[in-house]
């Protein structure tokens, strides 16, 4: 049977822009009917529409999400008629509604040829949302939902279901690309059939426990590194050489598609130098902003990295060493961070050139670590005393010196 003879949706699964914003919208209106009292429902992703709700089997809403089409009602008008379309589950009367990042110059309900009525969703008293918004309404929501189950929540309690959330959301985009891709479904219908559960979205709320801080931290870096690759996308696009579009717009579908335990190397490396902790914005800042401006292309596989041809590996950092003094605290820092971080020690033994955001000249230290087995196991340390000790040489290289080694 042909695609087209399938009777599936048509589906937006392959294009990746405003991939965020169409998760996170979808994710805050689920919730919002989760608050409302409605957990029998199920949520579709890019299939019947960019995102759909059905109950029981049935279509219940459809909804178009726009982030920065432009400022006019005109600029929209092609989209609205999209939405307004009666085919397959998109009946007659079917309840429509068009989501929009930015205020335009008429958000009155459209009223289509074909008499559909698409309604422009309303956030509390607008009827359009920010990307950088949207955050702060869904955790709203969420901790109106824990209260009213007399949770007790915190800030960490907030950002820990959000990002977990929004990685159940993102998943499930990545396992109907992989339906796709690797097992040979349609697009329609690997994007129909894989759904989420309302009841499952709330269960992920209310079974939360304190998360292991590698595995949070991996889940809330990915989801910041996503936020904001693609708001720098978003605004620096008109200015971006096509070389640098590619290679940020390659680097953004990378994060997205990892999966958030594959990025706890990346959590680990991106500042070496510091006791493991929420990696912060102008680091994530920095260690992007260094991907973007090196000449040379990364290599894309689990963790971004460069590979020279004496197959040795480089890896980005936020590092930024400005001062001749700054230049043995940061080694100081890393040296004592490999003491009581195991899991940093044998990611430097594989990865063990840094390059550094800012640094006016490259170096290398050594270290006195033995081995990069298990360090806290009494009889790996006796194992250790019994053989030859290796020293661990770690590089912080400049921006031009890796450059110079990798071409």
């Amino acid at each position: 049977m042909s695609e087209e003879n399938e009777g599936y949706p048509h589906s937006a699964i392959s294009s990746w822009s405003g991939f965020v914003y169409q998760g996170k919208v979808a994710l805050y209106h689920c919730l919002k009917m989760i608050l409302e009292g409605d957990v029998d429902f199920e949520l579709q992703l890019d299939s019947t529409d960019d995102f759909a709700i059905y109950k029981e089997g049935v279509l219940l809403s459809a909804h178009q999400v726009k982030a920065k089409v432009g400022k006019y009602r005109s600029s929209y008008i092609e989209a609205l008629d999209k939405s307004a379309e009666i085919e397959l589950d998109r009946i007659k009367g079917t309840r429509r509604y068009f989501h929009l990042s930015v205020e335009i110059s008429d958000m009155n309900d459209y009223l289509a040829s074909n008499g559909e009525i698409v309604i422009f969703y309303s956030y509390s008293d607008k009827k359009y949302c920010g990307l950088g918004e949207i955050e702060l309404l869904t955790k709203s929501i969420i901790e109106k939902i824990c209260e009213s189950r007399s949770i007790v929540v915190s800030d960490l309690i907030l950002s820990t279901n959000y990002c977990c959330l929004s990685e159940k959301i993102s998943s499930k985009a990545v396992e109907i690309h992989k339906k796709i891709q690797v097992d040979g479904e349609t697009e329609r219908k690997a994007a129909y059939q894989n759904r989420i559960h309302g009841q499952n979205i709330l269960e992920e709320i209310l079974n939360t426990n304190p998360y292991n801080d590698t595995e949070y931290y991996s889940i809330d870096l990915k989801n910041r590194l996503n936020f904001y690759l693609e708001d720098k996308l978003d605004r620096s696009l008109f200015g971006m050489t096509d070389a640098v579009y590619e290679r940020a717009r390659r680097l953004f579908e990378h994060i997205r598609e990892t999966e958030a335990s594959e990025l706890k190397a990346l959590c680990q490396l991106m500042k070496p130098s510091e006791r493991f902790s929420r990696i912060q914005s102008v680091d994530i800042r920095r260690y992007s902003g260094l991907i973007h401006t090196i000449t040379v292309e990364p290599k894309l596989y689990k963790l971004p990295h460069y590979v020279d041809k004496c197959q040795e590996f480089y890896i980005p950092t936020a590092l930024d060493i400005y001062e001749e003094e700054e230049y043995s605290e940061c080694s100081s820092d890393i040296i004592n961070e490999i003491k009581s971080n195991d899991d940093l020690l044998k990611l430097l033994f594989e990865y063990n050139n840094l390059i550094a955001f800012r640094a006016t000249e490259s170096y290398t230290f050594d270290t006195r670590i033995t081995d990069i087995v298990d360090l806290k196991d009494q009889k790996a340390k006796e194992h250790i005393d019994s053989n030859i000790t290796k020293t661990l040489c770690i590089s912080i290289l400049s921006k031009e010196e890796a450059e110079a080694r990798l071409k």
